[in-house]
């Protein structure tokens, strides 16, 4: 059993079963769809969300969780025999969740002086974020301290790749993630706009072709040309895309040394800004075993 108790917002889009397996707390993003609020993956699911998305012509709203909550969340894990805590955290130029979480830490290091809390800003969304979050857990529960884990998730920040297709830029655009001009040409003659994140943990527009299976094959071409060239932890992303997901899973074992794969549903904190139809492919270097 690890010393270090490893936290992060519903954003990580982190698949249940790992959540449990690797102990960690996740703090849910508040979503607001069709005239209802909802907690993310705790009160609604994202196929309730994504059906519900496609029957309101409003778009959805999130909020992120409030110093209170995150507060609440690191007294629990304290309370319970915690004495070191990670946060980790959607990017800052996304959400306002990580300056959240350093408030949060500064009141709980007031209120328990012996308790060390490192707060980290992933500049990564979705399982960009998620996969940072359990690489983290996983060495937590080895044995690892906090600052070799703090090295850990830096190091694979800036390793890891991912590469998505959006079938439309309305979303991101609407919700203020990505710029009116990059909208506006994915929405021209059947575009199919290719995003990834920057080192600076913005969403941007990578490249573009026209129709999904040019796009498909280009996001692959990206992969190959920025991904790790030895083995990789992969995660295959869709916004209630299942049937599409199991094409690019296939695709990726074909394509990539692969010593492990998930499968990740787009939650409604993050289906709010990248819009239904989108999936991706995450690529993360793992030593040989």
């Amino acid at each position: 059993m690890g010393n270090v108790k490893v936290f992060c917002d519903s954003t990580a889009d982190i698949p249940q079963h790992l959540i449990e397996e690797l102990d960690v707390t996740v703090i849910p993003v508040k979503v607001q769809v069709a005239g209802e609020s909802y907690l993310d993956r705790v009160t609604i699911t994202p196929a309730q969300f994504y059906q519900k998305m496609k029957s309101t012509p409003d778009l959805p709203m999130t909020s992120q969780p409030s110093p209170v909550e995150i507060t609440e969340a690191y007294r629990e894990a304290i309370e319970a025999g915690a004495k070191e805590i990670l946060s980790i955290h959607i990017s800052s130029k996304m959400s306002g969740t990580y300056q959240t979480a350093l408030l949060a830490k500064s009141m709980i290091e007031e209120e328990y002086p012996d308790v060390r809390i490192e707060v980290i800003d992933s500049r990564a969304v979705t399982y960009a974020l998620g996969v940072l979050v359990v690489m983290a857990a996983r060495a937590a529960k080895q044995g690892r301290s906090l600052a070799e884990l703090q090295e850990l998730v830096q190091r694979l920040r800036e390793e890891q790749i991912l590469v998505a297709l959006v079938d439309t830029l309305e979303y991101l655009q609407k919700g203020g993630r990505i710029g009116k001009a990059s909208a506006l040409v994915g929405s021209l003659l059947n575009i199919k706009p290719i995003i990834s994140i920057n080192d600076e943990g913005e969403i941007y527009a990578i490249d573009k072709a026209r129709g999904k299976n040019k796009a498909q094959a280009k996001a692959f071409e990206l992969l190959k040309e920025k991904g790790p060239s030895g083995p990789v932890s992969a995660a295959i992303l869709h916004a209630n895309e299942e049937e599409q997901a199991d094409i690019w899973l296939e695709k990726v074992k074909a394509s990539f040394d692969v010593k492990e794969v998930v499968v990740v549903d787009l939650g409604p904190a993050v289906g709010t800004h990248a819009g239904p139809g989108t999936i991706g492919c995450l690529l993360v270097p793992v030593e040989e075993s």
